[in-house]
């Protein structure tokens, strides 16, 4: 039956997809469709074959729009426009490894010496504890604190800058 109104149901499906390709891929998901078989007997073959097509189409449709929807959503979260011009905001490769190895050298610089300013650095400006609570927990005053810190900016400056 399907082979018999093949031609007939590309032309339906050419006009309902707007492509030949896709209503080519229509009748060969009938095809597949109807490889299972059914209950009992079908009343109209043709137009079993019609509804099992409208359904595959509805089925892309859908899939197609979820599908632009899921992209949006990305390129709106990735990708800016400017002056119409879409431009991608992910940094090239290059730059990905330059700041992993900055962030690597910036955890080695934190972990190394003066020890003791970079203690209060990491509890003040990393784990977020005021200058009070820094001085309270090392038993310092806020200006020693705030040296400490003076200290660790300077050691850090010097070596981000080498």
């Amino acid at each position: 039956m399907l082979a018999t109104h093949r031609p007939q149901l590309v032309r339906f499906f050419t006009g309902r997809t707007g492509s030949v390709a896709e209503a080519e891929d229509v009748v060969q998901d009938i095809w597949l469709h109807i490889a299972t078989p059914v209950a009992g007997p079908i009343a109209n073959p043709l137009a079993y074959l019609h509804r099992i097509g409208m359904n595959i189409v509805l089925d892309r449709v859908r899939a197609s729009g979820r599908r632009v929807r899921r992209d949006g959503g990305y390129v709106e979260a990735t990708v800016s426009v400017v002056g119409g011009e879409s431009i991608d905001d992910t940094p090239s490769a290059f730059d990905a490894v330059a700041g992993r190895q900055r962030m690597a050298q910036l955890a080695a610089v934190l972990a190394g010496p003066p020890e003791g300013a970079m203690r209060v650095f990491r509890r003040h400006k990393i784990d977020g504890l005021s200058h009070a609570e820094v001085a309270a927990e090392f038993g310092i005053s806020r200006s020693a604190v705030e040296k400490h810190i003076a200290v660790a900016l300077r050691h850090l400056r010097k070596a981000l800058d080498d």
